[in-house]
C-alpha cells in the first residue's frame, strides 16, 4: 500500500470544506490573526479530526461502499487500503486531535473525546436515520465554536457571531449534502439506509437543500451584523450567495450528471471565500469581531 492511498482514502484535499471556518472561528475570537502557537495547533486539530472521521466513514461503509456501483472503486473496496490500515488512520489522526486539543488549553481537552465522539458518529446514523445530513453539518459546526475556545481558552466575550456563524456552517453543510445523497437515493432505498432524497425523493431533496442555503446566507448575514463587520466580509458573502445559487442552477431532479461540480468545486470556493472576506475585513477594520 502506497502512503498516497491513505490520503486519497480520506480525500485529504477535501479539508478545505472544514479548515476554512474553522479559521473563521480563530480570527472571530482574536479579533484578528490569532497568536502563531494557537493558529498551529487549530489547523492540526481541524485536518486531524477531519481525516479520523473520513477514515472511519470509509471504514465502517467499506460493505456498502463495495456494493455500490458508484462507490465500488474506493481504496478499501478495491482492495488498494486495508481495513486495518484505515482502522490504524483513525486511531492516529484521533490521538493527533485529542493531544493537539490538550496542548491548546484545557477546555478544549475536556471537550475532544466528546466532539470525536460526534464526528465518528455521523457514519452510524445514516443507517437508522434520515437525520444524517444534519448530524454532517453538526460535525463541520463544531469546528468555529472550537477554534473560538482554542483562543479564548474558555466561553468569555460575545459569542453572537460565531454562533451565527455555526448555524450557518450547519445549514450550508447539510444542504450540500443532500445534493450529493441524490446521487444514491434508488440504491439506499434498496438496502434500508436512510437518507432524505431515498425517504422522500429527489426533487423534494433539492428542495429543501435550496431552503437550507437560504438559510446559510441568512445566519453568515446574521453573523457580519452582530460582529460589526464591513466590505469585504458582505462581498464574500455576496460570492457565497452567488456560487449558491449556481449549485442549485447545475443540479436537477433528472439531471444529477454534475453533482460533484456542485459538491467540491463550488463548495470549496465558497468556505475560502468567507474566510478571505472574513480576514480582509478585520484586518482592514481593527476592532469588529
Amino acid at each position: 500500500m502506497r502512503p498516497g492511498e491513505l490520503l486519497s482514502l480520506v480525500k485529504f484535499g477535501h479539508s478545505v470544506f472544514a479548515l476554512p471556518f474553522a479559521l473563521q472561528g480563530a480570527w472571530l475570537a482574536s479579533g484578528g490573526v490569532p497568536a502563531p502557537r494557537v493558529l498551529a495547533w487549530v489547523v492540526v486539530c481541524a485536518v486531524a479530526a477531519r481525516t479520523a472521521a473520513m477514515a472511519f466513514n470509509r471504514l465502517v461503509d467499506r460493505d456498502v461502499d463495495a456494493r455500490n456501483p458508484r462507490t465500488r472503486a474506493r481504496e478499501i473496496p478495491a482492495g488498494r487500503v486495508s481495513a486495518p490500515a484505515a482502522a490504524g488512520l483513525v486511531v492516529a489522526a484521533g490521538g493527533v486531535f485529542v493531544a493537539a486539543a490538550w496542548a491548546l488549553n484545557p477546555l478544549c481537552g475536556r471537550l475532544s473525546l466528546p466532539v470525536l465522539a460526534v464526528l465518528l458518529g455521523y457514519s452510524l446514523v445514516k443507517r437508522v436515520s434520515f437525520a444524517a445530513h444534519v448530524v454532517l453539518g453538526l460535525s463541520l459546526a463544531i469546528a468555529p465554536l472550537g477554534a473560538w475556545l482554542a483562543v479564548r481558552g474558555g466561553f468569555a466575550g460575545d459569542l453572537a457571531p460565531v454562533l451565527w456563524l455555526a448555524g450557518g456552517v450547519l445549514a450550508w453543510v447539510a444542504g450540500f449534502d443532500l445534493i450529493y445523497a441524490c446521487q444514491d437515493a434508488s440504491f439506499d432505498r434498496s438496502e434500508g439506509l436512510h437518507s432524505i432524497p431515498a425517504r422522500f425523493g429527489i426533487a423534494p431533496a433539492l428542495g429543501l437543500s435550496s431552503a437550507l442555503h437560504v438559510l446559510a446566507l441568512s445566519c453568515f448575514v446574521m453573523q457580519g451584523t452582530s460582529a460589526g463587520l464591513g466590505v469585504a466580509w458582505w462581498a464574500g458573502v455576496v460570492l457565497a450567495g452567488s456560487l449558491l445559487v449556481y449549485e442549485h442552477r447545475i443540479v436537477a431532479p433528472d439531471d444529477l450528471s454534475r453533482v460533484n461540480t456542485a459538491f467540491f468545486t463550488v463548495n470549496g470556493w465558497i468556505g475560502v471565500g468567507l474566510f478571505a472576506g472574513l480576514a480582509i475585513d478585520l484586518a482592514l477594520t481593527p476592532g469588529a469581531g
